[in-house]
C-alpha cells in the first residue's frame, strides 16, 4: 500500500509540474511563432500556427523604427541606474541602522514595514498621484526616478538577514581604528554585501523595467519620455492591436533582462539562499 501510495504521488507532482511548466511556456511559443508571421500570415491564422519562414525580420525592424525602441531603452537605462543606486543604498542603510542600533520605536519599524506590504498599492495611487501633481512632478523624468525609488520591504528584509549574519565585532574593530559609522558602513561591511546587493538590485530592476502602471500614468508625454514599458502601445488602436509587431518588441525588449539574468544567475540563487538562513 505504501509503495503504491508513492507511484500515485510521484505521478501527481509530475502531472502538475507538467501542467505548470505548460501554463508557463504557452504564452512565450505563442509570441515566438507570432513574431515571425508577416501580416497575411498572421490575420489567417491561430497563435499557434508555425510560420512559413523563420527568417522573417520584417517584424522586428517595423517594431524598433515605429515604437522607437532606441530611445525607450536609453530612458529605461537611465531609469535603471538611478533607481537601482538609489535603492540599494537607501535600503542597505536603512537595514544597518535597524540591525546594528537598538533605539525605541526600531521594532514599531520593522512592523510598519511589514504592514505596509498589506496595503495595495493601487490603493493609495490617487493620493500619491495628489502628491505628485501639487509638487509639479508628474510628467517630468525625475519625478518618475523618485517615485520609483521607494524601496521594497523585501529588499530591506534581504539586507536585514545578510546583516544577521555579518558579526558585530567587524564594526567594533573599525570604530575602534577610527572609522565613523559611516566608514565602517561603507568600508567594512557594504563591501561583504554583495550577493544581497545583487539580488536586490535584480529583483528591483526587473520591476522597475517591467513597471507598466506607474510608466503609462506618470510620464504622460509617450514622445519625450516613452520607456520600454510603454513603447508598443504604439501598436494598439479602437481597430484592435498588431499583435505581430507587439510580440517581435516583446522579445527585443526582453533579450537584455535575459542576458543580464545568465551573468547573474550564480549571485541571485547564492543570494536568495544564504539570505534565507539567519545564522
Amino acid at each position: 500500500m505504501n509503495k503504491g501510495k508513492k507511484i500515485v504521488v510521484n505521478v501527481l507532482k509530475y502531472v502538475l509540474l507538467v501542467f505548470a511548466a505548460f501554463v508557463a511556456l504557452v504564452p512565450i511559443v505563442s509570441c515566438v511563432i507570432t513574431a515571425f508571421k508577416n501580416v497575411e500570415e498572421y490575420q489567417t491564422t491561430n497563435v499557434m500556427v508555425l510560420p512559413k519562414s523563420w527568417l522573417y525580420f520584417d517584424n522586428f525592424i517595423t517594431a524598433w523604427k515605429q515604437a522607437d525602441l532606441g530611445s525607450a531603452f536609453l530612458h529605461s537605462f537611465l531609469i535603471l541606474i538611478c533607481v537601482l543606486v538609489g535603492s540599494v543604498l537607501i535600503s542597505a542603510m536603512l537595514a544597518y541602522v535597524l540591525n546594528r542600533f537598538q533605539f525605541t520605536g526600531n521594532t514599531l519599524i520593522r512592523n510598519l514595514f511589514m504592514v505596509a506590504t498589506l496595503i495595495p498599492g493601487i490603493a493609495s495611487q490617487v493620493t500619491v498621484y495628489q502628491i505628485m501633481d501639487s509638487l509639479g512632478l508628474v510628467n517630468t523624468m525625475h519625478g518618475y526616478i523618485i517615485l520609483m525609488l521607494g524601496t521594497d520591504v523585501i529588499t530591506i528584509y534581504i539586507f536585514l538577514q545578510f546583516f544577521e549574519n555579518l558579526p558585530v565585532t567587524l564594526d567594533e574593530s573599525a570604530i575602534i581604528d577610527g572609522c565613523s559609522y559611516f566608514g565602517a558602513f561603507f568600508r567594512i561591511l557594504f563591501p561583504l554585501l554583495k550577493p544581497a546587493i545583487v539580488t536586490s538590485a535584480i529583483l528591483k530592476g526587473v520591476s522597475t523595467y517591467n513597471e507598466y502602471y506607474m510608466a503609462g500614468l506618470y510620464l504622460q508625454d509617450k514622445t519625450r519620455f516613452n520607456v520600454v514599458s510603454t513603447s508598443l502601445y504604439v501598436f494598439t488602436g479602437p481597430m484592435g492591436s498588431q499583435y505581430n509587431y507587439i510580440c517581435a518588441g516583446v522579445l527585443i525588449t526582453i533579450i537584455p533582462a535575459l542576458i543580464i539574468f545568465h551573468l547573474c544567475q550564480d549571485q541571485i540563487y547564492s543570494g536568495m539562499a544564504a539570505g534565507a538562513v539567519k545564522g
